[in-house]
């Protein structure tokens, strides 16, 4: 099962105010907000830009630590979330955009778009992709 909301401490500024948010899985993840739930809707966005640019370095993406006492959640949003999944799915599968293209009968030029973190890929065929690789989607709200 993969999913893609952090832990996130949130550090009071003493200085300036507000809190400095960070992320022990996703170092690259550093912000800051006025209030607690400006900081956590920070620490998203932050965390989404993080996880976009992973997709597109074709680096890894860490699987999310489990909270500790004091910490906060930061979730992706949906389709970066599903993103993500098809991503680490081809990863573990070793599967190439061009095989997954061929798995969708789609052209590897439609497969890139869709694994492009600033293409409004649509949930539909997102959730195709994954299909293609043995995965479900189950939407958790909590």
């Amino acid at each position: 099962m993969q999913r893609f909301t952090y832990p996130v401490t949130l550090t009071p500024d003493e200085k300036e105010g507000g809190f400095v948010v960070t992320c022990r899985d996703v170092p690259e993840v550093v912000t800051q907000g006025e209030t607690i739930d400006d900081a956590i809707s920070e620490a998203e966005g932050a965390l989404e830009a993080a996880i976009e640019m992973r997709i597109e370095d074709g680096m890894d993406i860490p699987v999310p630590s489990a909270r500790k006492r004091g910490e906060h959640l930061a979730a992706l949003p949906v389709g970066t979330a599903m993103k993500a999944a098809l991503h680490v799915s081809m990863q573990e599968q070793n599967v190439s955009k061009a095989e997954l293209a061929r798995r969708l009968g789609l052209d590897e030029k439609e497969t890139r778009r869709m694994l492009d973190p600033k293409h409004g890929t649509k949930v539909p065929a997102l959730e195709r992709a994954l299909h293609a690789l043995g995965k479900r989607v189950e939407l958790v709200v909590v």
